[in-house]
């Protein structure tokens, strides 16, 4: 599975490690990525998501199903 938010669609960042003698080499930035379960009472159904801390503060929120259906307006996800 890739570091992908599956709400935000946030990823990795690239910077560069800075040494006390000012070298720079690259390196990545992970985001914080949660496995989650989120209870649909729409669907009356459970869904685990990789979200970061980003994703889940907009799932409290707009709630889950709304965040989901941005997510797929947006091409993140696709719901069935």
């Amino acid at each position: 599975m890739s570091k992908v938010c599956e709400i935000t669609g946030k990823r990795f960042m690239v910077g560069n490690n800075v040494s006390h003698s000012n070298r720079k080499s690259l390196r990545k930035f992970n985001i914080n990525l949660q496995t989650k379960k989120f209870y649909i009472p729409e669907t009356d159904e459970w869904v685990w998501l990789r979200v970061s801390m980003d994703g889940l503060r907009n799932i409290n929120k707009k709630g889950v199903l709304a965040c989901l259906k941005d997510a797929e307006a947006k091409g993140i996800i696709k719901l069935y």
